[in-house]
């Protein structure tokens, strides 16, 4: 498997690499860390001469791409890339096609604290153009080890069925446990009302999860350990705040009913719940199939910057 790293030289390009390592250790995969330039347009006589602005752009690039292969260990393989763009986010999208990847990832700007979310610009855009499911990394996500469990959030919109199975696939691939969580946001309402309603969650992703769960003689993936947990609180974000969550656990939502065929777009729910995540997310696009081929990356793939 081959997964693109969005790289910048700063503390989001590093929690870019790091999620990338953690989720590379589980399926053997390769990273393609992709560092954005921008175009060097001509520059009149008072500039200096676009040549020389080039390589020295590209100079301070591959260093920049240097720092970020030494962040990868040594039994991940690693290659680095200078693409150049008006749009971090096309360029992104171009190198998955490019690479035939199957994940984006892309650290959180900045601005976030303690490890919840703030989406910048290019992340917005991604969530909103990327055909592979984009992996986005916390604030001051530092952790380099295989995840310990998967977490998929499951709605009650067309499409839930789809992304049972690339949570099963994602969770039987990396032999770890999947767990099924329904967030209830309750304004008001008595205790009995909470509890119907939690109950009503709880036996619809039940009954989803039976029906995605390995069955047929053809289905050879080995059934994971699975679970499924309804959080209730006063809003999603509290919901989300009221679960346990573990340091090598990742979240998977699906891409807004909005969403054209195999594309994502953020809905409203997700982006609430963003604010509260302590974990990692990754975003499924909608009616995206899961790889089921047991490939991995060859182990001769170079750790070298390329442009």
């Amino acid at each position: 498997m081959r997964y693109v790293v969005g790289y910048s030289a700063n503390a989001r390009g590093h929690d870019a690499v790091n999620l990338a390592v953690s989720l590379a250790l589980g399926r053997g995969a390769s990273l393609e860390l992709v560092l954005v330039v921008p175009e060097v347009q001509q520059f009149g006589a008072a500039h200096a001469p676009r040549v020389g602005f080039e390589h020295l752009l590209n100079e301070q690039a591959q260093e920049w791409l240097d720092q970020a292969l030494a962040l990868v260990p040594a039994g991940v393989p690693a290659r680095a890339h200078v693409r150049s763009g008006d749009s971090d986010a096309h360029a992104l999208i171009a190198a998955a096609e490019e690479f035939g990847a199957d994940l984006l990832i892309i650290g959180a700007t900045s601005s976030g604290i303690f490890k919840r979310f703030s989406i910048g610009s290019v992340a917005s855009a991604l969530l909103h153009a990327s055909t592979v499911p984009v992996a986005l990394a916390p604030h001051g996500y530092h952790r380099q080890e295989a995840l310990t469990r998967i977490s998929c959030g499951l709605g009650t919109r067309a499409g839930a069925e789809k992304l049972l199975d690339f949570a099963l696939g994602m969770a039987a691939n990396r032999d770890v446990p999947l767990r099924v969580v329904s967030l209830l946001a309750l304004d008001g309402g008595d205790a009995a009302g909470a509890a119907s309603a939690a109950e009503a969650a709880r036996e619809y992703a039940t009954k989803h999860l039976v029906a995605a769960l390995p069955g047929s003689e053809h289905d050879v993936r080995e059934e994971p350990k699975t679970e499924v947990v309804v959080a209730q609180g006063r809003s999603i974000e509290e919901a989300v705040d009221r679960l346990n969550w573990e340091d090598g656990e990742v979240l998977l939502i699906g891409s807004s009913r909005l969403a054209r065929s195999r594309s994502i777009f953020l809905g409203s729910t997700a982006n609430r719940i963003l604010r509260a995540l302590p974990v990692p997310m990754i975003v499924v696009p909608s009616d995206y199939e899961l790889k089921q081929m047991n490939h991995s990356a060859s182990n001769d793939v170079p750790r070298e910057a390329q442009q």
